[in-house]
């Protein structure tokens, strides 16, 4: 297989008003010498997804094609379009996303360069959509409130632990595996967690550029961020392992604070207790102020970071109590993806 046959999948649910955008960046990439099949994996949309997919199907039938998933699960999405291909290259995309011209060719060079990276990847520009997703892309372009997750915060080029929409090697794919079925979230960090285990390496570089559209509300990434914390204890107890450091932290800012329940039994307690919760607040509007243009911008982006660190840390300690306590299966309300 070469490097220059990419197969790139799309899985995607009623995105009517993104999946045209999607479609045209795949298209317009620029560079010679590498051919595109774009896999557009949908979930049996109800409103004009299809008609769009299936229009650009029969306008450019070697490199558009539309495949059913009426399973509507994400990893199954991704593994029906991953299948339908066989180019070495395989890109992982979201139908809310746009490439910029360069991606593709791009990402050939690092893997042309970087023999031992099994997946490399670049950066991602959130294009907001209205006041609240402003807000929300700010506190998550912040380190303070994603932790050193490059792909949203920037940096220099390097190896790293995960990318956005990563270009992975199809021949590492078929040795590791390809997306775990059982999981309805974080199926892209077990996925990277399998194959830096396996030996392979995976690379980030800001020349690799792509844009995504927020269309999030404080309401709906409460409830994701929620599950993104209950499914990481899900992916630790089946591989047996943390896979990321940062993981942890929002966990124990939620343990720290139900902790504050003893501050009411001594007054060193209490003292450290308020302490410790006014250093963290402080650290974050520090955090929110350089990301606001003004003063109450930074409240906003400061309540975004208690959502994302809360509602994470919350979402763990469920997934702790469920599967490790108790040694359930993932709850039937965690298998319904918030959109």
């Amino acid at each position: 297989m070469k490097l220059t046959e990419v197969d790139i999948v799309v899985p995607c649910l009623n995105e009517e008003l993104y999946i045209e955008k999607c479609i045209n960046s795949v298209l317009e990439q620029e560079g010679e010498g590498f051919a595109i099949s774009l896999f557009v994996v949908d979930g049996m949309s109800d409103d004009n997804t299809r008609s769009i997919v299936t229009h650009y199907q029969s306008k450019f039938p070697k490199q558009v094609h539309l495949v059913d998933n009426p399973d509507r699960v994400t990893p199954i999405a991704l593994n029906k379009g991953i299948e339908r291909g066989n180019a070495e290259v395989v890109v992982i995309l979201g139908a809310h996303a746009e490439l910029l011209p360069n991606f593709i060719a791009e990402n050939i060079k690092l893997l042309q360069k970087h023999k031992d990276c099994g997946c490399v990847g670049g950066v991602l520009h959130q294009i907001d959509e209205n006041a609240e997703s402003g807000m929300i892309s700010k506190a998550m372009s912040s380190k303070f409130g994603v932790g050193n997750v490059t792909f949203r915060t920037g940096g220099a080029e390097g190896y790293v632990d995960t990318v956005a929409f990563g270009a992975y090697r199809r021949s590492v794919l078929n040795e590791i595996g390809l997306f775990d079925t059982d999981l309805v979230r974080n199926q892209d960090d077990e996925i990277n967690f399998r194959l830096t285990k396996a030996g392979y390496k995976i690379w980030f570089s800001p020349k690799v550029e792509s844009k995504y559209y927020v269309r999030a509300s404080t309401s709906k990434l409460k409830r994701q961020y929620q599950q993104y914390g209950y499914w990481k204890v899900y992916v630790n107890q089946k591989h047996k392992a943390i896979t990321t450091v940062r993981q942890l932290i929002p966990l124990l800012l939620v343990l720290f604070l139900l902790g504050g329940v003893f501050a009411f039994f001594s007054s060193v307690l209490a003292l450290l207790w308020f302490t410790g919760l006014l250093m963290y607040l402080l650290m974050g509007f520090t955090f929110a102020m350089k990301a606001a243009s003004k003063f109450t911008e930074a409240l906003s982006i400061q309540k975004v970071f208690l959502i994302l660190h809360l509602s994470y840390g919350w979402g763990y300690l469920e997934g702790i109590w469920h599967f490790i306590i108790l040694g359930k299966t993932p709850k039937a309300k965690h298998a319904k993806i918030s959109r």
